[in-house]
C-alpha cells in the first residue's frame, strides 16, 4: 500500500520513526506536502533523507495572502527537483477563508498552469468552494492530471470521472455519517482510486481523534475494499498502479 498524501513535518514524532512505522505496516511509498516556503524545503528534505518518500509541492490557500511572481517562481524551482512528483496542494477553502478569496484564486490557477508547464500532476484542495473549484479545474487545469485530495464532492463524482479526475479517499471515508462519501468510494471506477492518511488529520475509524500517520493508510484501504466488495489485495494493486502512473515512482 501506497499513502499519497501526507504531512510529515506536521506530525510529532520525526520523520524516520514514522516512515519506519509506516514500512513495518506495509506501506511502500508515501508523499509529503510542502504547504508554503519553509515546508517544501522539508518535504524535499524528507524525499532525499528516507527512500519511498517524494514530494508535493506548492502553496496551500491558506498561504496564499499577497501571492505573487516570486512565491510562483519558488513553487517552480522546488518542482524542478526529481522528487518532487506533484505541484500542490493549491485550490481553495472558503470554509476557513484564512486568505483572501481573490489571492485564492489568482495562486490556484498559477499553480495549475505552473503543473501544465512542468508535466506535473497538480494535488487539490477544496473546501466548501466545489462551484469556483471545479470551474476553475475546467477552464485552466487543460490537460493536467489531476488529484482531488481527501475526496469530499461525492455529488460531483460524475463531473470528476467524466473529466478523469483522480480521487484520493482519506479516513473520513470511515466515519458512520458519511454515507454518501462512501457511495462514491464504491462506485468511482478503479483507474481513477487512490487512497491517503493526511496525517496528521483525519485519522481513520477506530483511531477517529488520535493524530493519525501514514503507518494508518492500511486502515483506510481496508475499509475501501470491503465497499467495493474487493479483497484487500486486489484494492491494494489498483492503488499501487494509479499511483505508480501519476506520481511516477
Amino acid at each position: 500500500m501506497v499513502d499519497t498524501h501526507c504531512h510529515l513535518d506536521s506530525c510529532k514524532p520525526p520523520d524516520g520513526e514514522l516512515v519506519a512505522r509506516a514500512r513495518q505496516a506495509g506501506v511502500s511509498r508515501l508523499a509529503t506536502v510542502g504547504m508554503d516556503g519553509d515546508s517544501i524545503e522539508r518535504a524535499l528534505a524528507a524525499a532525499r533523507g528516507h527512500k519511498g518518500v517524494v514530494a508535493i509541492v506548492g502553496r496551500h490557500p491558506h498561504h496564499v495572502e499577497g501571492f505573487g511572481e516570486a512565491d510562483l517562481d519558488a513553487i517552480e524551482r522546488a518542482a524542478d527537483d526529481p522528487l518532487a512528483r506533484a505541484v500542490g496542494e493549491t485550490g481553495l477553502d472558503y470554509y476557513r477563508d484564512r486568505a483572501p478569496r481573490a489571492d485564492q484564486r489568482r495562486a490556484f490557477e498559477a499553480q495549475l498552469e505552473l503543473a501544465g508547464r512542468v508535466g506535473l500532476p497538480a494535488v487539490i484542495h477544496t473546501r466548501a468552494a466545489e462551484e469556483d473549484t471545479f470551474a476553475m479545474l475546467a477552464e485552466h487545469a487543460g490537460s493536467v492530471t489531476v488529484i482531488l485530495h481527501c475526496f469530499s464532492a461525492p455529488d460531483r463524482l460524475e463531473e470528476a470521472v467524466e473529466r478523469g479526475y483522480l480521487c484520493s479517499f482519506a479516513g473520513n471515508v470511515t466515519y458512520k455519517n458519511n454515507e454518501a462519501l462512501q457511495v462514491a468510494a464504491r462506485e468511482l471506477p478503479e483507474e481513477l482510486l487512490l487512497v491517503e492518511t493526511d496525517s496528521p488529520y483525519l485519522a481513520p475509524h477506530p483511531l477517529r481523534g488520535k493524530p493519525n500517520e501514514p503507518a494508518n493508510v492500511q486502515l483506510t484501504a481496508e475499509f475501501v475494499a470491503d465497499l467495493r466488495g474487493v479483497g484487500y489485495g486486489e484494492l491494494d494493486a489498483a492503488v499501487e498502479r494509479n499511483a505508480a502512473r501519476v506520481f511516477r515512482w
